[in-house]
């Protein structure tokens, strides 16, 4: 399965935006499926208080296992995590139009009148499988022109 259809998938399945993007990668990553739902739990809805787009962190998680610094002395590989990191907050903002959830769900989730919003409008069953989709839309292009130059 495709990491965009996977990652709806896991969406549809009642997981958070951010561990559906994280988990569509898990393999890649070197995580198992639990690991990266387990690691994305707590991302979701901007990490409830609408901050930045769970998706848009699900992948900024998946490019920090991938491209992420983790020898001290690798400045170049920190350099790149940075490099991927401004990328993905960049074009999912032009995408969508912003990486703020609250902006994008146009109400403030991290309120119970915002949440009770976002169910009556079906924000978080219509609206956000377009921000998992297009997160990892986003997430494979910069993959695909980090590792083909």
């Amino acid at each position: 399965m495709a990491h965009k259809e996977l990652a709806l998938d896991y969406f549809g399945r009642q997981f958070h935006c951010s561990q559906a993007v994280l988990a569509a990668f898990a393999p890649e990553c070197g995580l198992t499926e639990e690991q990266a739902l387990k690691l994305g739990a707590c991302f979701g809805g901007g990490m409830r208080k609408g901050e930045v787009c769970g998706a848009c962190t699900g992948a900024l998680m998946v490019l920090g296992a991938l491209y992420g610094q983790y020898d001290e002395a690798d400045l170049e590989s920190r350099l790149r995590a940075n490099e991927v990191n401004v990328k993905m907050m960049e074009r999912f903002a032009k995408v969508c139009g912003s990486y703020i959830c609250n902006d994008l769900l146009k109400c403030d989730i991290s309120a119970p009148e915002g949440v009770a919003y976002a169910r009556e409008q079906k924000l978080f069953t219509e609206f956000c499988p377009t921000m998992v989709a297009n997160a990892v839309d986003v997430l494979e292009e910069i993959i695909s022109e980090v590792e083909n130059g």
